[in-house]
């Protein structure tokens, strides 16, 4: 190994969300993260708007069909910054791991499928959107 070369484990966390319930999917998100610690991982990778799930009802029925699905997703889409970021700052931190998190996030009226980066610190480092198709007003 050269001296600038640093080798690390990195995890790529398959989660089935708790669907439509933000406040349980984060609990299973922090467990992982607890558990990203114990097994010496400093990068945790998670899947698209795993929080609180990704809007797969949105392909599958016509729009007449989906207001009530769309109105779940946004009363449990996450707040930037907020009660989840700040529970999963506080994750990451506790156990010195990078942490890539998707999540529906809710901002002025709107739905984003949003990645959010938090450092081994606990710093949120980064936030991306996606613009997603939204009827909330």
């Amino acid at each position: 190994m050269k001296l600038n070369e640093a080798v690390f484990r990195v995890a790529a966390i398959q989660l089935s969300p708790v669907l439509f319930d933000r406040d349980a999917t984060t609990d299973k998100v922090v467990k992982i993260i607890e558990r990203c610690s114990q097994e010496d991982v400093r990068l945790a990778v998670f899947p698209e708007t795993v929080i609180p799930n990704y809007p797969y009802f949105a392909m599958i029925n016509p729009p007449i069909m989906i207001g009530e699905a769309f109105e779940k997703l946004g009363d449990n889409a996450v707040e930037v910054p907020g009660p989840v970021t700040a529970t999963v700052s506080a994750a990451a931190r506790k156990s010195g791991t990078v942490v890539v998190l998707g999540v529906n996030e809710r901002d002025g009226g709107s739905l984003y499928n949003t990645q959010l980066i938090f450092d081994a610190d606990g710093t949120l480092a980064g936030k991306r959107r996606k613009i997603m198709p939204t009827i909330l007003m």
